[in-house]
């Protein structure tokens, strides 16, 4: 049988290529697609094991490899000639594009959606505010281009033979735009990289992750800068934000900006709790912190209610939660937080993060495919 795995785009080390290394773990003689891939050397071998995607003409386009981003709007077209016409399964990455591969009706595609495009659906708004375009021509021009982008994205979901979600979240959302229903996975985290830690903790707290505005990584910055001046945070992460954030930050905070997998756990080992304030699809990190025995506080919404198991929803709690993003919401979880703290085991918070393990992805993701391949055997009789 042979096998294709399309991906959005290849630019970085993120959620979505950890996630496509996963794959390859589970399918290791497929061949990789991508709209582009200007993956550098080092990450392509630590993830794909030196693999190199065959692009689409996007990848040729002047300033690609810098502004890929700006022809979002070709990409459904750059997408749909890829010719995948000799593979009998596809199974596509999906959260933009990818999904939108033509196959025929005797191959088997199947989806795995990050999300549906968060900036042309329900994230609209948030996403014109945060680009400041609320009015003007440019905002009509823009809005203009997420109505197609919209229309195609539905129009794409029909080729589209089984969806899968990396959260129960991210399936009603699926629901809700495609009106599909969608089988969760959730992604695998190779635990064996992140150690318990059952010592005392230190006094800091942690937040790690792309700075841009949907993290809300301003947010935790201007918590601890204004409310908790005795208390330390950590910041872990750069992005187009860095510069933003940096001007919100105190002398309780540290900016170390991006650091390597090794200090990551190092630090997700010795803090004494991760703060995790973005709605996000799924979210690794949170995982991570609590694989190394960090109890979470996390935003109440999105994938972070699968992964953290709330304080109050089980006598083995590896987090709490707040209910807004905003100041005095985090500032109330963390006094809840401290006012807890006997409560979190680092024993508890490593059985949450085991539901997660590579393991248990890579028998679900091949159980779902060798069902889906038998029922198309099937129905092509």
């Amino acid at each position: 049988m042979k096998i294709a795995i399309v991906a959005d785009w290849l630019v970085g080390i993120g959620g979505a290529e950890i996630f496509l290394a996963q794959l390859f773990k589970c399918f290791p003689s497929a061949d990789l697609f991508s709209v582009v891939d200007f993956l550098e050397p080092e990450d392509r071998e630590k993830l794909l094991e030196g693999r190199i995607a065959k692009t689409t003409f996007v990848q040729k386009l002047p300033w690609a490899k810098k502004k890929y981003r700006a022809y979002l709007p070709l990409m459904p077209l750059a997408i749909e000639q890829l010719d995948l016409s000799g593979y009998d399964l596809i199974i596509s990455s999906s959260h933009a594009v990818a999904k939108g591969v033509i196959t025929g009706p005797d191959q088997v595609h199947i989806s795995y959606v990050h999300s549906p495009m968060r900036y042309a659906w329900d994230l609209q708004g948030q996403y014109l505010k945060e680009s400041n375009l609320t009015s003007g021509l440019k905002s009509c021009l823009v809005r203009f281009l997420l109505h197609k982008l919209r229309a195609w994205d539905v129009q794409s979901s029909h080729g589209v033979d089984y969806f899968l979600s990396n959260s129960d979240f991210i399936g009603r959302r699926i629901k809700k735009v495609y009106r599909r229903d969608a089988k969760t996975i959730y992604s695998g985290i190779d635990l064996s990289e992140f150690s318990l830690n059952t010592q005392p903790k230190e006094d800091f707290y942690l937040t790690a992750s792309r700075m841009v505005p949907y993290k809300k990584m301003d947010l935790i910055v201007q918590t601890f800068a204004q409310e908790f001046k005795d208390k330390r945070l950590v910041v872990i992460g750069d992005g187009p934000d860095f510069e933003k954030i940096k001007c919100l930050a105190g002398p309780n905070i540290e900016l170390v900006g991006r650091q390597s997998q090794e200090n990551l756990i190092s630090y997700l080992q010795r803090a004494k709790g991760f703060i995790f304030a973005a709605e996000e699809d799924f979210g690794r990190v949170p995982v991570e912190a609590q694989a190394c025995g960090t109890p979470v506080i996390a935003f109440g919404k999105g994938g972070a209610c699968e992964t953290v198991v709330g304080l109050g929803d089980s006598e083995r709690p590896s987090g709490l939660f707040f209910k807004e993003q905003s100041v005095l919401s985090l500032k109330a979880a963390v006094g809840n937080f401290e006012n807890n703290l006997e409560k979190f085991k680092p024993e508890f918070c490593r059985e949450s993060a085991e539901r997660f393990s590579l393991d248990k992805f890579e028998g679900n993701i091949k159980a779902f495919v060798s069902s889906a391949i038998s029922t198309n055997n099937e129905d092509t009789k």
